[in-house]
């Protein structure tokens, strides 16, 4: 039996609501770390219900190192929730990959530096694999919506995540293209690693909207990136529409679903007599809850 509200989207820069959600309401949620970006949007995609949350908050009023991204993803996750696609606006490092473009990224590297990335602290330990950051079911549902609606998209590349809410220096962004990485952004992480940590099947659709700083007389401005989030935001909403249903009829058979199950360090006795447990005994319960 699938759950109320088992699909969300987050948004990234420009993409703040999305055309097809009907029957909206929104919900104001609390969690344990603090208030999310903004009120879950819930509402219904082609009578699917589902869920929708502006990661910088509409308006654009958080950069990307104030993004509260442990609440966004518990938010989702105390809803019902374990079905995540996300958008976020991307620079591209090679030259095959051209702004209006979108890209299926399968790894990550992570050069952020202020961000908590974790749920798991304060005497509650767990080590969850993130050798595969994306779930690959949910990667091959995108490929086959992006290419039915006809955008031209990229199904791998590496996405570094720089803390900003700078964009990169020239000699930055080549190193960045030296290294191998296809894109460059500000937000992936750590929701990545946390959607992981809270046994939700994530993935993301890269949106490409520049060159970031690297390709000579094209180096990124905050007025290029914007010309071409018109574009993207439209091509995302059609993607959206397919998505979702692929999406509704999908089973989980991946590994997302079970990440925690061999990744507690800490002995069963020392969690559930911790007081921190409280804070996230929505993720652990089904682990530790007859104990």
């Amino acid at each position: 039996m699938k759950k109320d509200i088992e699909i969300a989207f987050i948004g990234g820069s420009g993409l703040y609501e999305i055309d097809a959600i009907k029957n909206i309401t929104e919900k104001n949620v609390d969690t344990p770390f603090g208030k999310p970006s903004d009120k879950v949007i819930i509402g219904t995609i082609n009578g699917i219900k589902c869920a929708f949350l502006a990661r910088h908050g509409r308006g654009h009023v958080l950069n990307p190192s104030e993004i509260n991204q442990r609440a966004n993803i518990y938010a989702l996750k105390s809803l019902g929730v374990s079905q995540i696609v996300s958008f976020t606006a991307s620079g591209s490092l090679k030259d095959g990959i051209k702004p209006k473009d979108f890209v299926i990224p399968d790894q990550i590297f992570d050069k952020t530096k202020n961000r908590p990335s974790t749920f798991f602290e304060k005497g509650i330990v767990a080590h969850v694999s993130m050798s595969q950051p994306f779930c690959e079911e949910i990667r091959n549902l995108i490929h086959q919506s992006i290419h039915e609606v006809k955008i031209n998209h990229h199904n791998y590349g590496t996405y570094v995540c720089i803390e900003g809410p700078q964009f990169s220096t020239k000699i930055e962004s080549k190193v960045n293209r030296q290294a191998g990485f296809s894109i460059v952004g500000m937000t992936l992480l750590p929701e990545a690693k946390l959607a992981r940590e809270a046994e939700i099947c994530y993935a993301n659709i890269s949106l490409i909207t520049d060159y970031d700083a690297w390709k000579e007389g094209e180096e990124v401005t905050n007025n290029s990136a914007i010309e071409t989030v018109t574009t993207n935001i439209e091509n995302s909403r059609k993607v959206t529409k397919n998505l979702t249903k692929k999406l509704f009829i999908r089973e989980r058979k991946c590994a997302c679903k079970d990440s925690l199950k061999t990744s507690f360090m800490t002995s069963p006795d020392n969690v559930t007599s911790n007081p921190y447990y409280r804070n996230i005994s929505l993720l652990i319960d089904k682990y530790y809850k007859n104990n």
